[in-house]
């Protein structure tokens, strides 16, 4: 094992114990030393390793007194949520909560895009969000189903209709969110609590409405928005089954899904 993945194995693991709360926020870390003696490392190792953690968003260095622990759960960035949130899973309660965040978000952008591109003049051709379609219900009917690729399909189509919009904000915190479901394979998951046909109806269902040129009603808009935040309950609770929080019976669920 090279010193690089020794560095990064180490720091994953201290994060892993900020991320969890055997570290609190405002602790002073362990010292190089600590560090050093606790892994087996020389004391140059270790300094790596605590500068890695410094890069990573979890702690703060100060001259003359070491690192100290951030509250990375209220001022991490983008970054060091992505990176919380994969050190999370052996913590069900942590992942869920973080889980719903992401959650709470894609679904603001998503739905966002896709009403926004309904009411805006379209010009984006409809032969690739046709084929993308395709390609998702190609994938949908396999005997098993890819999960990874199909969430691909989903949010590169909300990316290109982001792209047509102009709202090149969202799209960036879009790609940032794909990044974080991507690397924990319970939350691809949850996404098709559902059967993935479902997610091709509605896909086929936005088309139709995209190339009539007439629009949805209001009453049907109300009706698709209580869809969508119907379907991103069942994701959400389908991802507390599979990281095993639903387990500790109908009262704790119901008191996390509040």
């Amino acid at each position: 094992m090279g010193a690089q993945t020794v560095v990064a194995d180490v720091a994953d693991e201290l994060a892993r114990r900020v991320a969890t709360g055997v570290y609190a926020p405002g602790d002073l870390m362990p010292s190089v030393r600590q560090v050093a003696d606790e892994f087996e490392m020389n004391r140059a190792t270790a300094q790596l390793v605590l500068g890695r953690l410094e890069s990573y968003g979890f702690v703060d260095a100060h001259r003359g007194r070491g690192f100290t622990v951030r509250d990375v759960r209220h001022t991490g960035g983008l970054d060091v949520y992505r990176r919380l949130f994969r050190l999370s899973m052996h913590e069900p309660e942590l992942a869920a909560d973080i889980f719903r965040n992401i959650v709470a978000t894609e679904r603001v952008i998503v739905l966002e895009a896709l009403l926004d591109y309904t009411e805006a003049e379209r010009e984006l051709d409809p032969s690739l969000l046709r084929a993308a379609i395709d390609e998702l219900e190609i994938e949908a009917r396999a005997d098993d189903p890819d999960a990874v690729r199909m969430l691909e399909i989903e949010i590169g189509l909300v990316r290109d209709l982001l792209t047509e919009l102009g709202h090149s904000m969202q799209r960036a915190v879009l790609n940032s969110v794909g990044e974080m479901l991507f690397e924990v394979p319970e939350a691809v998951r949850a996404y098709f609590a559902a059967s993935a046909d479902l997610h091709v109806l509605v896909w086929r269902a936005l088309l139709a409405v995209w190339e009539s040129g007439s629009g949805p009603s209001e009453a049907q808009l109300a009706l698709f928005e209580d869809l969508f935040a119907m379907f991103h309950e069942k994701v959400v609770a389908h991802f507390e089954e599979l990281v095993g929080l639903a387990a500790e019976g109908p009262e704790s669920a119901a008191r996390h899904a509040v």
